[in-house]
């Protein structure tokens, strides 16, 4: 439980009392316990770090709701940034090229970053010169809408270029 309680409060003599619904102001724990008490509402400390500690007068229940609905909230808002992945050869021809740079420009325009690569098979590894280029170009296209974290790098038979959307 994050937020102390009516009698789990202990070992403090007075508390700052906040709210809507009392006057602010530095009153003893008893005192504090008793307008909670008249109100049927529930004495919560708030900071328990301030001195001396801040307490609210709330229905506790309404209150840890309100916290966790509002956790909801900003949970939705925030964006999740995915990794979409786009996949060449090393001879791709042009047609393949262009659909392929359309998807990537769809993909940065939504906020998500591409992760575009070369694959090399058997001995097409021989041609990674080709591949470089490609991702070069690759880049260079994307560069209205995305801008290259890192030179393109052979990692393995792949050789791989991230791209981040600009803002």
């Amino acid at each position: 439980m994050p937020n102390r309680i009516n009698d789990k409060i202990r070992g403090v003599s007075e508390v700052r009392l906040v709210g809507d619904n009392v006057e602010q102001g530095i009153y003893t724990y008893q005192q504090a316990m008793h307008i909670a008490d008249e109100q049927n509402l529930d004495l919560v400390e708030i900071s328990p770090n301030a001195e001396p500690p801040v307490c609210r007068i709330i229905d506790y229940q309404k209150f840890l709701y309100q916290k966790k609905r509002k956790e909801k909230e900003q949970k939705q808002n925030s964006k999740k940034i995915e990794v979409k992945e786009i996949r060449f050869g090393p001879q791709t021809d042009e047609h393949d090229y262009q659909f392929k740079l359309k998807h990537a420009q769809e993909f940065l325009k939504e906020g998500n970053k591409v992760k575009s690569y070369v694959f090399f098979r058997g001995r097409s590894i021989l041609f990674k010169e080709q591949g470089e280029e490609l991702l070069a170009r690759f880049c260079v296209d994307l560069a209205e809408v995305g801008k290259a974290e890192a030179l393109p790098k052979l990692e393995g038979k792949r050789m791989i270029v991230m791209i981040a959307p600009k803002k």
